[in-house]
């Protein structure tokens, strides 16, 4: 699954959250946190890492860092592939335009 996940891809992370209430009960929830894939960082080593990147409101953009084994994550899914030719997008930070869709065929 996470072998799939490449930058450029705009995908769905659905996190577990924990929060305790008023009177100390724990409950968990999952929150959808939704953007673009900036890089990914060492893929083949146990401790890899992709970041994600969304514009919140006001223009203020937010970046999480996930690691692949994490039991934070409880699934990711990937909406949709822009067409890159960089292995790193940092340039995105600062950059108005938006990329162009690349064509993804669906799996049945």
């Amino acid at each position: 699954m996470y072998d799939e996940i490449k930058p450029g891809m705009t995908v769905k992370v659905h996190e577990r959250l924990k929060e305790t209430g008023s009177k100390g009960e724990e409950k968990e929830r999952i929150q959808i946190f939704e953007g673009i894939v900036l890089q990914c960082r060492n893929r083949s080593m146990p401790g890899a890492t992709f970041t994600v990147r969304k514009i919140s409101a006001n223009d203020i953009g937010v970046e999480k860092i996930y690691p692949f084994a994490s039991p934070i994550i409880a699934k990711v899914e990937i909406v949709k592939q822009a067409k890159v030719r960089r292995a790193k997008l940092y340039f995105l930070r600062d950059y108005a335009k938006r990329l162009k869709e690349k064509k993804v065929a669906k799996k049945a």
